[in-house]
């Protein structure tokens, strides 16, 4: 007679819950990803089978994230989910491709996470090309067209930079750059007056060098924007430093929530006594779209990974399907609304859309 299996399925989780990563981010798509995963069990689990969650810390380190991968392989995941910084996920998704192991990327935007298509991966951010975008129509159709980056070494940085470059560009604006790291705030104050920058984008680390860049700035230019397209100031540690608010910043939400949303965004801010970020959304959305993938194909992960382009999901921000996009070789759900937001000088506790992409 054959028994039927009530084990727990399994899905590793990754995210940065100890420093260097930011700790925030990745305690939000945490909380996004357990709200999920408790109202699947709540309602019955997946075929009478709960889902457990296998957590991992990546600390903002690519190696501890991809020996993670290679352990939660070893104990059986259905799937892995999560990841906030991009250079980690980037790794993350190359051995979940090498072990043939489904990995639904939350929340980071690198456009090449793989560097080749492959069906093991999906995403829920959208890619990097596409916010940024977004980013520079915002900057233009504010009337600013000579724009300084503040910039850190990575990859991310370097590939942020070069979108900007080339949309601020094919308008007529024009993009100088200064090593985040290697020049005082003092004297990149001088390098925005001599260039007649109108706006500074932060695309460097938090607390530093980014503190000191805008104690600088809002002292000594405070008529020039300080933006930061990554998303930073989406967190409520980012408000705490002065001059924290007003700076424009990219987020994955709608101008407004469905009723799905509302009622999430609630239960959200319960579960994490604050406001909840758009990260932790994508972790909610994440385990919805995950327990679509197992109702249709059961843990197999070969037919999990056919089922990708198959599904339709409610998620908290629209309805999530997946498709292959150009320049993207993985499977992206096109689109998830983007938008233009800032931290309210007044009240830095409310959020202010600016630009809708």
């Amino acid at each position: 007679m054959n028994t039927i299996d009530r084990s727990p399925i399994r899905i590793g989780a990754l995210a940065p819950l100890t420093p260097p990563g930011w700790v925030q981010a990745g305690r939000h798509l945490l909380g996004g990803l357990e709200l999920g995963i408790d109202e699947i069990n709540a309602a019955g689990g997946i075929a009478g089978r709960s889902l457990q969650l296998v957590v991992r810390d990546t600390a903002a380190d690519p190696r501890k994230a991809v020996a993670a991968v290679d352990e939660l392989a070893s104990l059986g995941v259905a799937a892995l989910a999560g990841e906030y910084h991009s250079v980690v996920a980037r790794a993350v998704a190359a051995r979940a491709d090498a072990l043939r192991l489904p990995f639904l990327c939350s929340s980071a935007v690198l456009d090449t996470l793989t560097e080749q298509p492959t069906q093991w991966i999906a995403r829920l951010a959208p890619p990097q090309s596409r916010g940024w975008q977004v980013y520079a129509d915002f900057l233009l159709a504010a009337g600013h067209s000579r724009i300084a980056l503040a910039l850190d070494q990575s990859v991310y940085w370097a590939s942020g930079a070069r979108i900007l470059r080339d949309c601020l560009g094919r308008h007529g604006g024009t993009v100088v750059e200064f090593d985040a790291r290697a020049l005082a705030p003092m004297a990149l104050c001088d390098e925005l007056v001599d260039n007649r920058a109108t706006a500074l984008l932060l695309l460097a680390g938090y607390p530093e060098p980014v503190t000191s860049l805008v104690k600088a700035v809002r002292q000594l230019l405070p008529e020039i924007l300080i933006g930061a397209p990554a998303g930073q100031p989406e967190f409520a540690e980012f408000a705490t430093m002065p001059g924290g608010a007003a700076i424009p910043f990219l987020r994955y939400l709608p101008e407004h929530l469905a009723p799905l949303g509302a009622r999430v965004e609630a239960d959200l801010r319960r579960k994490l006594s604050e406001t909840p970020s758009f990260v932790a959304f994508e972790g909610y959305d994440t385990i919805a779209v995950l327990a679509e993938v197992l109702r249709s194909s059961g843990t197999d992960r070969d037919h999990m990974a056919e089922a990708w382009p198959n599904i339709a999901v409610e998620g908290t921000r629209g309805q999530v399907r997946f498709s292959r996009t150009p320049g993207i070789d993985v499977w992206q759900w096109t689109w998830p609304p983007i938008q233009v937001a800032e931290r309210h000088p007044a009240d830095p506790d409310r959020f202010r859309v600016l630009h809708n992409g």
